[in-house]
């Protein structure tokens, strides 16, 4: 599923020291690195699609190319990310998950309401981090406390997704999609409030974390949707 590791445990009494104008900038570049990685992020799932690349990448051939690529690119980003090569070490990143999100965009794109389904879950996505960000904004109390429950939350939902593979399940892949919308939900609001608070302080680390969460509730929304709302021809 997902790494959100880099951003939990930072130690009580974060944002000390941190001024207000600093916590601006930093959501400022934030927000908008977010925006940016979501081109190639396009760019990549558009690729796929029209080139059918990632058809092969199935059961454990396909978990062992996403799993090793994400990792692989998480651990580049956070060695860079203090660094020029960040920002472009991102967007590579950005581009691999694209690509390897074309392949359920390809499947949903089956059904005959398929281009419905991916616009319903991109609003609801949007709608989420809608919500989350003006949540971040009014909540005055720390929620560091919820970093260690949404790391078990997260590591229980990637354990399940990786056995769910090899089950073929669909009642475990809803479970498992209706989990993982509710904590990449919630590490959304987490991660969000870090920055507001100035528990971040590094606006591409900060990037990663937030594109990871939209990741998860978007295709955990997709997932739901074309099980539950895929019309076939």
């Amino acid at each position: 599923m997902t790494d959100n590791v880099q951003t939990i445990d930072q130690g009580a009494g974060y944002g000390l020291g941190t001024s207000s104008e600093q916590r601006n900038k930093v959501l400022r570049n934030t927000y908008w690195l977010l925006a940016l990685s979501l081109v190639p992020t396009v760019l990549g799932a558009w690729i796929g699609v029209a080139s059918g690349i990632t058809a092969s990448l199935t059961g454990g051939l396909g978990l062992m190319v996403f799993l090793g690529g994400a990792f692989g690119f998480i651990f580049a980003i956070e060695k860079t990310k203090n660094s020029a090569a960040g920002v472009p070490v991102l967007l590579a990143f950005t581009f691999f998950m694209g690509l390897m999100l074309s392949r359920m965009i390809s499947m949903v794109l089956g059904f005959k309401n398929g281009p419905d389904l991916i616009m319903t879950a991109f609003g609801g996505t949007a709608g989420v981090f809608f919500v989350m960000a003006s949540l971040s904004s009014v909540i005055k109390r720390s929620l560091e406390g919820m970093g260690k429950w949404l790391f078990v939350g997260a590591l229980a939902i990637m354990v399940g997704g990786i056995i769910n593979v090899f089950v073929g399940s669909t009642a475990g892949m809803m479970a498992i999609s209706v989990a993982a919308i509710g904590v990449f939900s919630a590490y959304m609001l987490y991660d969000l409030k870090r920055i507001v608070d100035g528990g971040e302080t590094n606006y591409i680390t900060a990037t990663l974390a937030l594109y990871l969460d939209i990741m998860n509730v978007f295709q955990s929304l997709l997932a739901l949707l074309g099980i539950a709302g895929g019309e076939r021809d």
